[in-house]
């Protein structure tokens, strides 16, 4: 091992049934006097939730607005909003109730609040820096996206899909409660898993320095995601498979996976980006139809990762040459995600053959948002995406 690194996981999780119930009293622990209940669908409404989160903050006498409305492939548009809510409430802590699409929207509003001076679309077109964050807290209603202790936020606009990345909007808390997933519909559900299993892989597959340790706590998690994935996709209120994923959904994306790696790749992240961006389709789902292609386009310029992949995560046996071991393991991992109902194409993901005209602007639009070039297991630049887009396209 040759790579330094910093671990830095500031947020205070709350896990287990029932625990919404002390929303008001951590958002008071973390200095919140007043709130905006930021959440997505009326789902969150119908379950009584938001009805539960607000009784919370009552007794803990906090007060409180709301702003639901947030889609999938969060808008810039609600961002606004909220931050313009905010202000007139005189708001100085943001409490996300959904997923990660939730979360990313609640993390730009407290950019925002916290340098009213600045757009907060600077941050995401990268032209400036954030200095300043106002407090964060979670009530994951989705594992998937880890965006409940990142750095993360990805945010939409302009036909544009663009994230951004800072300590400063790690969550305080996130209050993970199972049963709050259990009424998910299975495709959503399974995306979300399908989301967990690349926030690791998207570490795992590197050509720079590792750790034993690391290495072996990423293929732990791998398994045990596929595992209940599994499980969810035929008993989808099984509350153990719930709770398993929701917790690995968090160490997937808190950085804990990447410890001592020489850079991530994250390529797969960036070729989704630009499908979400054009197309609106569900995150994990994008994500499961680029990465076979990707997978064939780069293992050879990191077969022994995708050989120890084969051999610790997909069970490939011994006794075939590393090439073909590092096959066998990308088409189990592409039959895995057909077992649980994901696409692996351009054309099962969207229902249409992708022309290359639009496989050109794909390309095009991507490396315009990595500045050039992305990735680890292999740098990749424009006519790499674009094959790879083409590989991926039926």
């Amino acid at each position: 091992m040759n790579g330094n690194f910093t671990l830095y996981t500031p947020t205070k999780v709350v896990f287990g049934r029932k625990t919404e119930q002390k929303a008001g009293e951590l958002v008071r622990a973390f200095g919140g006097s007043r709130v905006l209940i930021h959440y997505g669908g009326h789902s969150a409404l119908r379950s009584g939730l938001i009805d539960r989160v607000k009784t919370s903050l009552d007794e803990a006498g906090i007060f409180h607005v709301e702003l639901g409305g947030v889609v999938p492939n969060p808008q810039l548009d609600k961002v606004y909003e909220g931050i313009e809510l905010a202000k007139a409430n005189g708001v100085d802590f943001i409490l996300a109730v959904g997923g990660g699409s939730v979360i990313d929207s609640a993390k730009a509003i407290a950019y925002a609040l916290a340098e009213p001076e600045f757009d907060v679309k600077e941050l995401y077109e990268h032209t400036r820096q954030a200095k300043a964050c106002f407090p964060v807290g979670t009530i994951l209603t989705i594992a998937a996206s880890g965006s409940e202790m990142s750095d993360s936020s990805v945010i939409s606009y302009e036909d544009k899909k663009r994230g951004y990345n800072s300590d400063l909007c790690r969550p305080k808390f996130a209050i993970m409660d199972p049963e709050l997933t259990l009424t998910l519909p299975d495709y959503q559900t399974c995306a979300g898993c399908s989301d967990i299993l690349m926030h690791t892989m998207e570490r795992y597959f590197t050509t720079g320095s590792k750790l034993e340790i690391t290495d072996a706590l990423a293929e732990g998690l791998l398994r045990t995601v596929m595992k209940y994935a599994a499980v969810l996709h035929e008993d989808p209120t099984n509350y153990e498979a719930r709770a398993e994923v929701m917790w690995a959904g968090s160490l997937s994306h808190n950085g804990l996976t990447g410890c001592g790696n020489d850079g991530n790749d994250f390529a797969s992240h960036r070729l989704e980006h630009e499908l979400g961006a054009l197309y609106g389709v569900t995150h994990g789902a994008g994500l499961t139809a680029v990465w076979p292609s990707w997978a064939k386009y780069v293992y050879k310029n990191c077969l022994p990762r995708f050989v120890r992949f084969a051999r610790n995560v997909m069970c490939v046996e011994a006794g075939l040459s590393d090439e073909d071991t590092a096959l066998e393991g990308i088409a189990a991992m592409e039959d895995y995600f057909r077992s649980i109902g994901m696409p692996v194409t351009l054309k099962e993901l969207l229902g249409k053959t992708v022309s290359e005209e639009e496989i050109r602007l794909l390309a095009k639009n991507c490396a315009l948002a990595t500045g050039g070039k992305v990735g680890s297991a292999m740098v990749l630049y424009e006519e790499d995406m674009a094959n790879i887009y083409r590989m991926a396209k039926e």
